[in-house]
């Protein structure tokens, strides 16, 4: 059994940098619910892999079905990015939360209770239709099974990928805008830099470092890809890689081996070059230099586009969809 878990929650991620810290303890200790009383069980399809969502007991004001459509949508993102859905079956277990709004917080294990595949959602009691629809964190915890589980000091990489293929699998199916992320990123990114006293990825487990430092990676990786094979391949394709020889979060490895197989699929060294840097030494990135160079301009009303900029193509590329979005089903109940 995998033992890594990944908790997502939604005050935590939104807050300020100077305020971030790890995760409390009792929720880094905590544990999946499977004693959890379930009062309604239903089922999502993804190509040939199943998503089971069982509903624990709790007052919810949206009906399960506004819930179980918002995971569908959620599944179908990351099968559009990795191709398929990364794991054969998994389970979503949904728990309402009396008096809250909002997704209040995600969990995902890997190897639990007989599902690759594990994330239980605790759901606010009074979430109301537009909150469900603007949610990240489902998306968020799903793609956590498209990763190898890793040791503690490259927990980074696992909520870096997690944070940025987020809002750029939901591009690809139509359920965000790419200036809408690429505002966010713009926006948001500068949290991961390295404060003074830091030592590289694996040695500052800050928030701000594992979370936005972990996409900043991922970040400058694609672009150095597409860079280098000229635009033909790129995260995406590493990442692919990555699920099909196995490197999901039901699995143990090491970083390593995870960013070879990658580089393999892209014939590059981008990967194991970018980590070799990164590891243990604070990198100062030059964000702004970035975002000129893939034609992202701020603007009062958000970001605009420069078509002429040097890889405004990288940047289109990054949440264009290759061929047509992976459906997920809500498979009808039978009687």
């Amino acid at each position: 059994m995998s033992s890594r878990f990944h908790a997502t929650s939604l005050a935590l991620l939104l807050s300020l940098p100077a305020a971030a810290a790890l995760l409390p303890a009792p929720l880094l200790h905590a544990q999946p619910g499977s004693h959890v009383p379930v009062v309604e069980t239903d089922r999502i399809q993804v190509g040939s892999a199943t998503i089971q969502v069982d509903f624990a007991d709790g007052p919810l004001d949206l009906p399960r079905q506004a819930v179980l459509a918002r995971i569908a949508t959620a599944a179908s993102a990351v099968a559009t990015y990795f191709g398929r859905f990364p794991v054969s079956s998994a389970r979503v277990l949904v728990i309402p939360v009396a008096g809250s709004h909002g997704v209040v917080q995600g969990t995902t294990w890997g190897d639990m209770h007989g599902f690759p595949g594990f994330t239980r959602i605790r759901l606010g009691e009074h979430t109301t239709a537009a909150e469900l629809a603007a949610d990240w964190t489902i998306t968020h915890e799903l793609t956590h099974m498209a990763f190898p589980s890793m040791p503690e000091d490259q927990h980074w990489i696992e909520e870096g990928l997690a944070t940025y293929i987020e809002p750029v699998s939901r591009v690809m199916i139509g359920d965000l805008t790419a200036p809408k992320i690429w505002h966010d990123i713009v926006r948001d990114m500068p949290q991961g830099e390295p404060a003074p006293g830091d030592e590289g990825l694996d040695r500052k487990h800050t928030w701000g470092r594992t979370y936005w430092g972990g996409a900043m990676f991922c970040l400058v990786a694609d672009v150095e890809i597409r860079q280098q094979t000229h635009n033909r391949l790129g995260l995406q394709d590493a990442q692919r890689a990555i699920v099909a020889a196995g490197g999901t979060i039901d699995h143990n490895w090491d970083l390593p081996q995870a960013l070879a197989i990658g580089d393999k699929a892209t014939n590059t060294h981008v990967l194991t070059e970018l980590y070799a840097q990164w590891k243990d030494t604070p990198v100062q990135y030059d964000l702004p230099a970035l975002w000129s160079r893939l034609g992202i301009v701020s603007s009062p009303g958000g970001v605009e586009f420069s078509g002429s900029a040097p890889l405004a193509d990288v940047r289109d590329a990054i949440t264009k969809p290759r061929g047509a979005p992976v459906v997920a089903t809500v498979v009808p109940p039978s009687h």
